[in-house]
């Protein structure tokens, strides 16, 4: 890829790498409510274990329906008129969101290691995109908190008439595995900066970050009940959350399975809103046109970022046919450069999935693709003898019919297709449920412009690929998901609307 930035436009600095921590301490096990550390109602715990060496680094308080009636009673009560964060000004909101970047800050080298121990993330990446993020997230929704207002409206007659963008409430929030602190930031910063409470429940693969925020979140001075954490599993803590009753929102980030219970769930309960973002099969259209280079790079960052484990991953490469076999020659000879391993460790380039059944569920879509007659150009099988690891895989002549173009592997494995024309690769592309993101890559700017408008996704990159920023709306088209997060539009989904009419005498212009 060309570097980034000119000499007066320069790129960001990222700060220097420091070493993993090599004594990190598991301070915080417990569910997290009411700015207190509580055991479960239970009695009950759960093994969290490391991905890279299938070891188990402690047990966690299991959460189940008692627990999160706990949690939603703390919540409620802190929602109510007349509490200190009802009444708190929005100023102070956003000042109590930039301390906690703050503390993020301070604190990043204990929460990148814990993300790499913990949920098999590369430490670099950890440390300078993860925290990255999730620092700048937490700022750029303090920045707004004090900005959400309504409008005065010029309805008929003598009536003086404006809106209010309240607070929904309580508010239920379903985090992944695969970015767990990220998460965690992008949901409960939207939510936080304009006025509700929270419950959360993480991942049981990765709850460790979740809960060592909410010493932080204490430390920074939010009141009690104001955020809640729950660690647990979906089918109890994860269920109890959307079937809840006096829950007014619930946000999930996971698979379209799961995403589907959550809402009828919802639609069963009390209609609570709902946001939802899933999984994806996400199309990458390399036009012939197309600096080479620069195409296999991010189609390859695309694809084998997080060893595959993003929803957003371009897992349908579509490379126009004149450049077809160089596409796939390069993209061999970009793979196979990969050096496998530890996390913690510099140099390596892929650490392990995330557990036994991803790992097992990678490693059967690989055979399925062998078996319907794709070309296995590379990799396709585990590594190591120890952890979750699977070798960098790459699969040529794929056609849309196999397993492996439909389903959402979430694992190592890149499939490039080819293509003639541009009506076709318009109908192959969007000849999905999913629409969560897409790109193109071409130097015709009609080209770019008729893909951008002729997809069907939450987001279309145009020579790029995964590039995301907490000033932009994210989100899926079909059944990658409902409503938006991050940026001003995603503010929008954690208030609701009031109209205020007021009759007046004589209304003047």
């Amino acid at each position: 890829m060309k570097k980034q930035g000119s000499d007066s436009n320069p790129a960001p600095v990222l700060p220097a790498l420091p070493e993993p921590l090599k004594d990190l301490k598991i301070k915080y096990t417990k569910i997290f409510i009411n700015n207190e550390w509580h055991d479960s109602v239970s009695g009950k715990k759960f093994e969290v274990f490391n991905p890279a060496n299938e070891e188990k680094i402690c047990e966690v308080e299991e959460g189940d329906k008692a627990d999160v009636d706990k949690a939603v009673k703390a919540a409620r009560k802190a929602f109510e008129l007349g509490s200190p964060w009802r009444t708190m000004d929005a100023s102070e909101r956003g000042r109590l969101l930039n301390k906690l970047a703050d503390l993020v800050e301070r604190d990043r080298l204990i929460l990148a290691t814990m993300e790499a121990i913990d949920g098999g993330k590369l430490f670099s990446t950890a440390y300078l995109m993860d925290l990255g993020a999730c620092i700048k997230t937490l700022r750029y929704c303090a920045g707004w908190a004090d900005k959400i207002h309504g409008r005065t409206v010029p309805m008929d007659g003598n009536f003086f008439t404006f809106t209010r963008h309240e607070p929904i409430g309580v508010c239920g929030q379903i985090i992944p595995w695969n970015f767990p602190l990220v998460m965690f930031i992008w949901k409960i910063a939207p939510a936080l900066c304009c006025g509700n409470t929270v419950v959360v429940k993480p991942a049981e693969q990765t709850p460790l970050t979740a809960l060592y925020m909410g010493s932080l979140i204490k430390e920074a001075g939010f009141p009690p009940g104001v955020v809640n954490i729950v660690p647990g599993f979906g089918p109890t803590a994860g269920a109890a959350i959307s079937h809840h009753m006096d829950v007014d929102k619930v946000a999930f980030t996971g698979s379209t399975e799961v995403g589907k219970l959550i809402k009828e769930a919802a639609g069963k309960s009390n209609l609570k809103r709902v946001t939802l973002e899933l999984g994806g099969k996400s199309p990458n259209i390399i036009f012939a046109d197309a600096d080479l280079d620069t195409a296999v790079e991010f189609a390859h960052i695309g694809l084998f970022y997080h060893q595959g484990q993003c929803c957003i991953a371009g897992s349908r490469i579509f490379v126009e046919e004149p450049i077809y076999d160089e596409f796939v020659r390069r993209s061999i000879e970009r793979a196979k450069k990969y050096t496998l391993g530890n996390p913690l460790l510099p140099g390596v380039q892929q650490g392990p999935q995330i557990d036994k059944e991803q790992f097992q569920k990678i490693l059967e879509l690989i055979e399925s693709g062998k078996k319907e007659g794709a070309k296995l150009e590379c990799g396709g099988g585990p590594w190591g003898d120890k952890g979750y690891f699977i070798q960098p895989t790459v699969f040529s002549n794929v056609t849309d019919d196999m397993r492996i173009a439909k389903e959402e592997i979430f694992g190592p494995v890149q499939q490039i297709m080819k293509f003639k024309t541009i009506d076709e690769v318009i109908k192959r592309a969007n000849n999905t449920t999913y629409g969560l993101a897409a790109a193109v890559f071409t130097k015709d700017i009609d080209k770019a412009l008729t893909f951008a408008a002729a997809l069907q996704a939450g987001t279309v990159w145009v020579n790029c690929y995964s590039a995301m920023s907490a000033q932009c709306p994210f989100g899926g088209f079909k059944m990658s998901g409902n409503g938006r997060e991050m940026g001003e539009y995603g503010l929008h989904e954690y208030t609701e609307v009031k109209t205020v009419t007021i009759k007046i005498p004589q209304k003047n212009s």
